[in-house]
């Protein structure tokens, strides 16, 4: 008689796919330049899930995704996502932005109020048709998400594409950063006000009631404490507020990022901080990407999920560049300044896929729109480096221009 594989065993066996595929396709295929390995990690996920490798080998599929292994891999990724977007809210410089209010105000609205604009137009089309809206949504739930997904900008991924530019410590980097902060502070507000309960908005006041005492509380503690004692208060001060959130019915993203926007990185020590960030990328987040992968969807057929994705992938690209050149010529910008911030602004990647997994975790949207989402979120971080690169060649002096 054979023995019987264990749940363990082929829980291990998963995760060496998750770890050994997009290696492989990154390193063999040299493919680094057009798309990163975070960025293969992404697709591999696509590609190992239901749609696509559970249709092509069900039987295998079937095999090593069983529900106990299905549930085991979304445990660690709840607390991977959780760990990733605290960072992103760590990102948030607000004391930079308010020495240079005027134009980042200016810039930071435009780059994130025209995208919107073009996407809700898109959803307002989406929304016509049948399969795209979930059951749970009302019209402007759907509208006002699917506009705020193609308006996101990706910061930590944005801070891993400028780190590998060699721009992220210079001028034009810093500028950026503070743009795109802004924009993060307006997305999570606009995606608390979609997630808003009105069943449980009694819940939701005392939350945030009580989330500013203990974050003005936790704030002056941890200004006293030693950095070691810092980083483990901070994973407990993670995991309260992240429930605190989702009890209170909005989602526990939403807290992992408030949890982090209330904190100083310098607390923390920006080395140890970009340290950290690179080995959730590593360590975790690829089971993130697989996890994310079993959600994807092509009921709708793949052709009308593509036309989909590029309808919100001209929405979402053409807002960006256009809401940037817009405020390049209202602030006199030099050549070139704003086709390099507005292409680097559009980078969705990893936070319009959390935002897009909230929106599909609340059936605001179904999961063809999800994947269409998901592919818009790919393409736009692929096209970054490929485009940036050569501009930043031609306009060699935008990179040390204050903005």
């Amino acid at each position: 008689m054979a023995p019987t594989i264990t749940t363990v065993e082929l829980f291990l066996i998963a995760m060496t796919v998750i770890f050994t595929v997009p290696f492989l396709i990154w390193r063999v295929g040299r493919t680094d330049y057009w798309a990163p390995l975070v960025v293969v990690q992404i697709v591999t996920g696509v590609l190992l899930g239901p749609g696509l490798f559970g249709q092509w080998w069900p039987e295998a599929y079937r095999f090593v995704f069983t529900p106990a292994v299905i549930q085991a891999l979304n445990g660690l990724a709840w607390w991977a996502v959780m760990l990733f977007v605290f960072l992103a809210g760590l990102e948030l410089d607000l004391g930079k932005a308010w020495d240079q209010r005027r134009s980042t105000s200016i810039t930071a609205g435009l780059a994130l109020g025209v995208p919107l604009a073009f996407g809700c137009a898109a959803a307002w089309l989406l929304q016509s048709q049948d399969g795209w809206v979930g059951p749970r949504a009302q019209p402007w739930q759907f509208v006002a998400g699917i506009g705020m997904a193609c308006a996101v900008t990706a910061l930590p991924i944005l801070v891993f594409l400028m780190e590998k530019m060699g721009i992220l410590r210079q001028a034009l980097g810093q500028r950026i950063l503070r743009y795109a902060s802004l924009d993060d502070i307006a997305i999570w507000g606009v995606l608390a006000i979609i997630l808003m309960d009105w069943a449980r908005v009694g819940r939701q006041v005392l939350f945030l009631l009580l989330f500013v005492v203990a974050a003005v509380a936790v704030r002056r503690w941890m200004a006293r404490c030693s950095e070691s004692d810092r980083w483990y208060a901070c994973l407990i001060w993670l995991a309260i507020v992240s429930f605190g959130a989702d009890w209170a019915g909005l989602h526990f993203m939403v807290g992992a990022f408030l949890a982090g926007a209330v904190l100083d990185a310098a607390w923390f020590g920006l080395q140890r901080v970009d340290s950290l960030r690179h080995h959730v990328l590593m360590v975790l987040m690829p089971v993130f990407f697989l996890s994310t992968g079993l959600r994807t969807n092509w009921e709708l057929g793949g052709v009308m999920v593509f036309l989909a994705a590029g309808l919100l992938l001209v929405a979402s690209v053409g807002g960006k560049l256009a809401g940037v050149w817009a405020a390049g010529r209202l602030l006199n910008w030099a050549p070139g300044e704003a086709r390099i911030v507005g292409w680097l602004l559009q980078t969705k990647a990893l936070i319009e896929i959390i935002f897009a997994n909230i929106l599909l975790d609340k059936q605001i949207i179904t999961s063809d729109t999800f994947t269409a989402l998901l592919l818009m979120a790919v393409a736009s971080t692929m096209l970054t480096v490929p485009i940036v690169t050569p501009l930043l060649k031609r306009y060699p002096g935008v990179t040390g221009r204050e903005g």
